[in-house]
């Protein structure tokens, strides 16, 4: 019983400390979504209503090398107890390892139980990023996608998708394959066609539409980048906080079984020795 009531309070500090974390994570999560949806937007306007304009970042280099694989990094967490985030990301991922091949990829993982999964499981990692954590900087996370960039415009590399824990809401979070390079824009809806049949809009680009491009796409691709990192931070604090939740009400459930199965042995305890003095006085008389 003493036992159960430390591993209670135990709990139940560490859900106030995730409660205490999702909060802030949440802010900066949220507060960052609405430029990066509007910088990926901008950018999706401008590639349609701007005619036939390619780019590296969205079409990929002139010349590719024969070696290029595509780059998969796996955002995972550093710590545990925090129910099935790990386990629903490294399957998502794991799945779409196997879909590309073994030695048809490259592997970067960041989160030391993502890594020690797939170590486990035998797939081979090409990098880890120890840098990244709790309360990602955006530098850590530009260096990291300008080096993506670097390595595609280059024909180093075909692709690179990043797996990661997607954060819709506080009762919502879906593990997903994001395509962080080529760019490409979502396609469009049903019922949209039609509407870009409709009379069109016409824009006058200051500068040029290509040299808006080139400091438009990578923007995005860092903004992108680092609000996967945000997302897979606050889904974290999220899932920790709803497994320390349960973990204290377990714990408190347990804590009154314990508590009534002591009760109950006490009063047979009490009963047999009430039995045993009344027998011992009977024979006596």
């Amino acid at each position: 019983m003493k036992a159960v009531g430390n591993i209670k309070r135990i709990t139940g500090t560490m859900q106030m400390i995730a409660t205490s974390k999702f909060s802030k994570a949440s802010q900066r999560a949220t507060a960052s979504k609405p430029y990066t949806e509007g910088v990926f937007e901008l950018v999706t306007e401008l590639s349609r209503r701007a005619g036939n304009i390619s780019h590296p970042l969205i079409d990929g280099p002139d010349e590719r090398s024969p070696d290029a694989k595509p780059l998969v990094l796996v955002i995972s967490s550093n710590r545990g107890l925090c129910g099935p985030y790990n386990g629903s990301i490294l399957r998502v991922a794991m799945n779409r390892l196997r879909e590309l091949g073994e030695g048809n990829y490259l592997l970067e993982a960041a989160g030391k139980k993502g890594q020690s999964v797939l170590k486990f499981n035998r797939f081979p990692i090409d990098e880890f990023h120890t840098q990244f954590g709790e309360k990602n900087q955006y530098e850590d996370v530009e260096r990291l996608a300008n080096r993506y960039m670097e390595r595609f415009t280059a024909g180093e590399i075909s692709s690179v998708n990043v797996v990661y824990m997607r954060f819709h809401s506080t009762s919502r979070q879906r593990p997903e394959v994001l395509q962080l390079l080529p760019l490409k824009p979502p396609a469009p809806a049903e019922g949209e066609a039609e509407a870009e049949a409709g009379p069109a809009v016409d824009y006058e680009f200051s500068p040029e539409p290509a040299t808006l491009l080139a400091d438009l796409l990578p923007a995005t691709v860092r903004a992108t980048l680092f609000q996967a990192f945000l997302d897979a931070e606050v889904s974290e604090h999220v899932a920790r906080m709803i497994a320390m939740k349960a973990a204290t009400d377990n714990a408190a459930d347990m804590g009154r079984l314990l508590n009534r199965k002591f009760n109950r042995a006490r009063q047979a305890q009490i009963t047999t020795e009430l039995t045993e003095i009344i027998s011992g006085a009977a024979a006596l008389e």
